[in-house]
């Protein structure tokens, strides 16, 4: 005899079982949509997780395994077949739909660049797709720069820093360069830059990635990515380019430079609110000290040193130009990092 709380119970397993067999199919078609349509359908094979094995590994998506959290994602660190993972659960929005989707399409041709996060797969199973990526660790070029003292325990001294925007440059350079349409990553910003306890950065998140239509000059579409790092003609004409991405990544050599942000409301009124007007001004004062982090300067001199600091911070200068075809390229930006770092490490090997 079948009992009523048996009845119950069928019926619900029933009914989940249906909801993932849907929304399996539902995502299923929408990613085959996109790989399609930006990577005429071929990617790298990536491993599909079940719902249960991801809840599982977060202890049902436990507050005290969650390491990271903005407006439309959280990062959980769990454990699968003995190996640490981050897992990546979008909040239920639209918006976050489509951010899932982009992240899932770009992040899995990307694992043949050691500076991105690797995707190691992903769940169909739930309502927005859960991603499954490489542990990198807890911390953000951000946590490190501003966030709880455990995270900067261990600062952030000048070659670790241009170690950072080197292999930074190297990977949106990539973007920009290895594929038949460029891809604008459009999202450059010290939170999606992750650090590894050695301070080596890998750059995550292709929420807002965009691929170049081969013929095209730009992309047009609404502004999005975060205040102080977007272009000033993408601001006043929704068109952007690679040149979005040099924007933004000058702006992000300023942070790193001042270990300062780069929108900052509680400046002093005789300061610029914009990072990088304040720099702009250090530098036609002739005062770049004024600006370069505290940690930096009490690092000590060595030989160099000042010259490299104010290549680092010319170079950042020539990327926030206000004309974008005043812009480098990032291949050239590549370039001219790895001088800087080189010189960097050769410097201070020299001076013991």
């Amino acid at each position: 005899m079948t009992t009523c709380w048996g009845t119950k119970k069928d019926k619900k397993v029933n009914e989940e079982t249906a909801f993932k067999e849907t929304a399996f199919i539902r995502n299923g078609s929408k990613l085959l949509e996109k790989l399609v349509d930006i990577w005429d359908g071929k990617c790298n094979s990536i491993r599909s997780f079940s719902a249960a094995e991801l809840e599982k590994t977060t202890n049902n998506y436990d507050i005290r395994k969650m390491f990271f959290r903005n407006p439309f994602y959280k990062l959980y660190k769990g454990f699968l077949q003995g190996i640490p993972v981050s897992v990546k659960k979008f909040e239920d929005d639209d918006r976050a739909y489509e951010y899932c989707f982009n992240d899932i399409v770009y992040s899995s041709k990307m694992s043949v660049h050691k500076s991105f996060v690797k995707l190691l797969g992903c769940c169909l199973e739930t309502q927005i797709p859960i991603l499954v990526f490489e542990y990198v660790g807890e911390w953000t070029l951000e946590d490190c720069l501003w966030g709880p003292e455990e995270a900067r325990c261990r600062p952030l001294l000048w070659i670790a820093r241009s170690k950072i925007a080197m292999d930074m440059a190297n990977a949106v350079a990539f973007l920009h360069a290895a594929f038949a349409k460029p891809i604008v990553f459009r999202n450059i910003k010290p939170s999606n830059i992750l650090l590894d306890d050695n301070h080596e950065a890998k750059l995550s998140d292709f929420s807002l990635a965009i691929s170049v239509p081969e013929g095209e000059s730009h992309v047009s579409d609404e502004v999005t990515g975060t205040i102080g790092f977007i272009a000033p003609e993408y601001l006043a004409t929704n068109n952007f380019n690679e040149k979005q991405d040099v924007f933004s990544f000058g702006v992000f050599l300023l942070v790193l430079l001042s270990g300062q942000k780069a929108i900052d409301f509680s400046r002093l009124p005789e300061e610029e609110v914009l990072l990088r007007y304040q720099v702009k001004k250090c530098v036609e004062d002739d005062r770049l000290n004024k600006i370069i982090d505290s940690t930096i300067i009490a690092e000590g001199a060595w030989p160099g040193k000042e010259q490299q600091l104010q290549a680092f911070a010319a170079l950042a200068l020539r990327c926030i130009s206000k004309v974008a075809e005043d812009r480098p390229t990032m291949i050239d930006v590549s370039k001219e990092l790895r001088k800087i770092h080189r010189s960097a490490i050769s410097c201070r090997q020299q001076q013991g």
